[in-house]
């Protein structure tokens, strides 16, 4: 917690400098300290360095505006589900807490259930730039628990196909391509697999080791794209989590079908810890791999500041929406998340680290980092920027998504739910377990991590 002044006049200097320049002051006493430290994920085995290369001038730019004040970066290098663990690791105790820490929406309603997030709403009512935010960025901001907002969303994302337009020529497939089924997506595969030796024809990603990238950009893609997607994994109505399930089933069995048919990676480098930075990297720039089932933002890898610059992605890659299971509904699926800044309950100095967030959500801040991270909006003035529009080619297509997209359940226990998918999703990959089993277990699982009487019987 913030350090208490015990000096009277000191109190009331610190209360005036807040006033002064700041316009959503906590409640808290203190903001006399003139150092932050900010936390994010550098991920593990990947030279991507687009967020410290947009920081760094940032907090350049704030400490120049903001005589006196020092802003530290702290990068945690680690995959996504350990990157989830240190934090919550860091956020525990006031020595080791950060004062901003960027947190994957997916888990900020079980930090918060923690302890280890404060609410923001104290600094939002007088913050107007807070009505240019996207209403769905902002409610997944909120802890179910007391409906107050926990994190300012940063960016969002959307999902589909990257196929590779010159691997597709070989193959025979016809381009501009976009299936309209699972049984479309599976049979380019194979066209691919029988045509074009040596190259992997599908990655969808799988397993424990690549974490949320599994559950989401892997398998709820497919769930939610089940004629059942409506309670695909929780039914709102209900306010319970979904068993049993054939759409849960049918996702599983796609899995197993790409894994089992030799159409994905290698059940060994699809299962390792660096099978994300692979395919980002290497895979894709190398022409090595014809359909990555992945998200908006992959093109960070190859811009001239990632970690694989490659000018020709904007030529030879094509991108096309994931279709629903038979093509019903809209016809197409999406999954959206994203990333938000949120202020520890036990950060030292609340106050500065507000005013940085403000800082760095401006409009035009947040154009520039939405712009070179390959990431879609939040503030519904950047979306709307030709400027943002063309920033990249992929822009325009992806944040069309937005309207078929879904998002994860905003629940403590989603966290738990998502590590069972990835152990469903494993063991079929590695043909330890059949769909059957595999379904099974997760429905244990999940049973056992939410309590059975938290739990439904799905569409079957």
């Amino acid at each position: 917690m913030r350090t208490r002044l015990l000096a009277a006049t000191a109190v009331a200097a610190a209360t005036t400098v807040c006033a002064a320049t700041l316009s959503g002051c906590g409640s808290g006493s203190g903001g006399s300290a003139k150092t932050i430290k900010v936390v994010y994920q550098q991920q593990l085995n990947n030279n991507n360095h687009v967020q410290a290369g947009f920081l760094e001038p940032m907090v350049q730019q704030f400490e120049k505006a903001n005589p006196g004040t020092t802003v530290k970066l702290v990068p945690v290098t680690a995959s996504e589900n350990d990157y989830y663990t240190k934090i919550q690791l860091m956020m525990r105790s006031p020595a080791t807490a950060p004062d901003l820490v960027y947190e994957d929406t997916a888990t900020i309603n079980s930090d918060v259930a923690s302890g280890y997030l404060q609410p923001l709403d104290g600094y939002l009512k007088s913050w107007q730039e807070w009505s240019a935010f996207a209403a769905p960025a902002k409610a997944a901001m909120k802890y179910a628990g007391d409906g107050k907002t926990y994190g300012v969303p940063d960016d969002t994302d959307t999902r589909g196909l990257w196929y590779n337009k010159q691997l597709f020529a070989q193959a025979g497939i016809a381009v501009p391509w976009q299936p309209k089924t699972w049984a479309d997506v599976l049979t380019a595969a194979r066209t691919v697999k029988a045509k074009v030796p040596g190259v992997t024809p599908l990655n969808v990603y799988t397993g424990v080791a690549a974490g949320e990238a599994s559950s989401m950009q892997g398998f709820e893609m497919l769930l939610y794209g089940t004629p059942a997607a409506n309670d695909s994994l929780y039914d709102g109505k209900q306010r319970k989590w979904v068993v049993g399930s054939k759409g849960f089933r049918d996702a599983l069995d796609f899995v197993h079908t790409v894994y089992g048919e030799g159409l994905g990676p290698s059940p060994q480098d699809a299962l390792g810890a660096n099978i994300q930075a692979a395919v980002g990297t290497e895979m894709i720039p190398q022409g090595k791999l014809a359909i990555d089932l992945d998200g908006s933002w992959m093109p960070n890898n190859w811009i001239r500041t990632g970690p694989k610059p490659w000018p020709q992605w904007e030529t030879t890659m094509g991108m096309a929406a994931m279709p629903s299971q038979n093509g019903q509904g809209s016809g197409k699926v999406s999954m959206s998340g994203g990333w938000a800044w949120s202020i520890p309950a036990k950060a030292k100095n609340a106050d500065l680290a507000w005013k940085f967030t403000r800082f760095l959500e401006s409009k035009a801040n947040s154009a520039q980092w939405n712009s070179v991270n390959a990431t879609i909006a939040v503030r519904t003035d950047v979306a709307a920027d030709p400027t943002y529009l063309k920033a990249l080619p992929s822009n325009a297509f992806f944040t069309a998504l937005v309207p078929a997209t879904y998002y994860r359940p905003g629940l403590p226990a989603y966290t738990q739910v998502s590590s069972a998918i990835q152990k469903a999703m494993e063991s079929v990959t590695t043909g330890q377990s059949s769909v059957d089993k595999a379904a099974s277990t997760f429905d244990d699982d999940v049973k056992t991590a939410v309590g059975a009487d938290n739990t439904v019987q799905g569409a079957r």
